[in-house]
């Protein structure tokens, strides 16, 4: 009864951490609050947005601490606190680089109106679908993806956004950026499962102490220096994975306060007044590439939907040029007009990020294009003006790391038993032993601290689970096919579900809002 007690006063303290939070980051830019509204849709969709985080934590970070605890190394409680703590340190110290990974897979036109009903909805589909796709493998104790889960969930909306707008609904979706996340998704159990049974194999050939692949007798932990190595693997894997998936919520956390705040959230007012001189230097140097690209070409009227029409669809036309050049010159007219981003007024900060986001989207894009014929000068040109870009309305404030960290932290405390009993017990048909949990934690921990590097989100379920596999394999230890079956089944069904589901919340709430 105590244990609970804490942990709904923990949770409690989180979420008025949160409030006092946003409080203070709106009364620093001198907003009068005229209505109550948006801050009650804001709680409900914060609350939603930790919910998924707190719901990925029992679900994914029990792969983590599944080889510690079925090899005795730590007991069971320990070993979910102990997971929980670094799971919460690697939120923390996270780049934020995935978290904008999994923004850019949405549709742009709803990015743009992410404070309207139609954001509002997006939203809460996402979530929501997540979080139930989530609790349905829980239950059932299937290691599936939460990865996997949030894009589809992503997907889903793209999709019924565009078929709404009497689209095609293929166009909804980024499809390169999510191909590009799909193969991250998708090789990266392949590569758990082969470097896993070749490190156990390696294990074999250099290791000679053959306790290393015995299995735990009884309640008895192994040898301190393999306790050392395990433990210190789950450390890894369990940091890793904070770092990693805690960044898929405060994307959408970012989204929710920029729709909903844009005054204290949708630019960086941290950026000193004097990197102004910086942003219009590189913006003077993206303009004068652009505009080369441009020669012969003018427009007339509001550049906008030409530049937001490249972004949707991927074809270069006759406006593409001399509507971003001109995007480009109107953003740093009006930096320079403000003197800071802290500056910018509270009518225009809105419009000021949409098109320093839409800019950078497109350039992205471009960088990107074959057709484009940009030289590797222009390129590295865009870059860097991309870069000053993305630091002005790319940002992730530190009290949104804490609040993701607490939900990720305390979700691994709880519901772990379901997935940690496939994991251990399932998946080979002998127990697991110290070499095979060793060889498949420092493959899923490495892994995942690669993707972060990129800024690719990869599955810590995925990995670990084949990882578990390989070793059993290596080891002719002998897989339980009908666990992998199931497992395989949930991997495939992932996707289509999250999509249908979460296309057909977004259909509802569109109704609704």
């Amino acid at each position: 009864m105590k244990a609970v007690i804490v942990f709904l006063t923990i949770i409690g303290c989180g979420l008025l951490f949160a409030a006092f939070s946003v409080h203070n980051d709106v009364e620093a830019t001198g907003t009068v609050v005229k209505s109550v509204l948006p801050y009650l849709l804001l709680g409900v969709a914060l609350v939603i947005a930790l919910g998924f985080e707190f719901v990925n934590g029992f679900h994914d970070t029990a792969n983590a601490v599944a080889t510690v605890i079925y090899t005795r190394s730590l007991p069971a409680q320990v070993a979910v606190v102990w997971s929980g703590t670094f799971n919460f340190l690697g939120v923390l110290t996270s780049t934020g680089a995935v978290a904008f990974g999994i923004v850019s897979l949405l549709p742009v036109e709803l990015i743009l109106q992410v404070g309207s009903e139609a954001g509002f909805a997006m939203v809460f589909a996402m979530l929501i679908a997540a979080i139930i796709w989530n609790l349905g493998t829980w239950w059932l104790g299937l290691p599936a993806s939460s990865s996997h889960t949030l894009i589809g969930s992503i997907i889903g909306v793209g999709v019924a956004n565009a078929l709404m707008r009497g689209r095609d609904g293929t166009s909804g979706v980024d499809w390169g950026k999510a191909t590009e996340i799909g193969y991250a998704l998708l090789l990266s159990p392949l590569v758990g499962f082969a470097l896993s049974a070749l490190l156990l194999l390696i294990f074999k050939t250099l290791i000679k102490n053959p306790d290393l692949f015995k299995e735990p007798k009884g309640d008895q932990p192994p040898p301190a220096w393999i306790r050392g190595l395990l433990v210190l693997t789950c450390t890894g894997v369990s940091f890793a994975h904070g770092s990693n998936d805690g960044q898929k919520g405060m994307g959408l956390i970012m989204l929710i306060l920029i729709g909903t705040v844009p005054t204290a959230y949708a630019l960086n007012r941290a950026v000193p007044p004097h990197h102004i001189q910086t942003f219009v230097a590189t913006s003077e140097a993206a303009s004068k590439v652009v505009n080369s690209k441009a020669s012969g070409y003018n427009i007339i009227g509001d550049p906008r939907p030409a530049v937001t029409a490249y972004v949707s669809q991927h074809q270069l036309n006759e406006g593409t040029y001399p509507s971003l050049a001109a995007l480009i010159q109107d953003i740093a007219k009006q930096v320079q007009t403000y003197g800071s981003l802290a500056k910018v007024p509270a009518n225009q900060v809105s419009n000021t990020r949409n098109d320093m986001y839409l800019t950078s989207e497109a350039i992205r894009v471009l960088s990107k294009d074959k057709a484009s014929s940009l030289s590797a000068s222009d390129v590295k040109t865009l870059t860097a003006y991309k870069k000053e870009l993305d630091l002005s309305t790319k940002f992730i404030p530190i009290w949104v790391k804490i609040c993701v960290a607490l939900a990720l932290g305390l979700g691994t405390m709880i519901g772990w038993k379901r997935i940690v009993v496939t994991v251990g017990e399932k998946i080979g048909k002998e127990h697991l032993n110290y070499g095979q949990g060793a060889a498949a934690e420092i493959v899923a921990m490495g892994t995942i601290f690669a993707a972060d590097n990129f800024g690719l989100p990869v599955s810590t379920t995925h990995v670990l689970s084949s990882g578990i596999a390989g070793t059993m394999a290596a080891n002719g230890s002998g897989l339980q096919l009908a666990t992998l079956r199931n497992i395989a089944l949930a991997w495939v069904l992932t996707l289509p579900c999250a999509i249908t589901l979460s296309a057909t919340l977004y259909w509802i709430f569109r109704h609704i809002f």
